[in-house]
């Protein structure tokens, strides 16, 4: 199974493009999804600020302000998901 991480923020207009893309790709797929609004955390707010949209795949950053369709899916079959 592939862990997602997405790091997202209230009122992100890019986030929400994001996660349309997000549970698309990963719809059907062995992919747990995890969403974090990095306000709710100092560490993630410090260390991602305004980058967010945010997407990490077991941990480690795939993306970020935006999420490729094609890119994210490729990510995930090559992991195994």
């Amino acid at each position: 199974m592939v862990e997602l991480t997405f790091l997202t923020r209230v009122d992100c207009h890019l986030c929400a493009l994001a996660r349309e893309t997000v549970t698309e790709v990963a719809a059907g797929r062995d992919v747990d999804v995890r969403e974090i609004d990095i306000d709710t955390d100092e560490d993630l707010a410090g260390q991602y600020g305004w980058d967010v949209p945010v997407v990490l795949l077991n941990g480690r950053q795939h993306s970020f302000h935006r999420v490729e369709k094609d890119r994210l899916s490729r990510a995930l079959s090559a992991l195994g998901a």
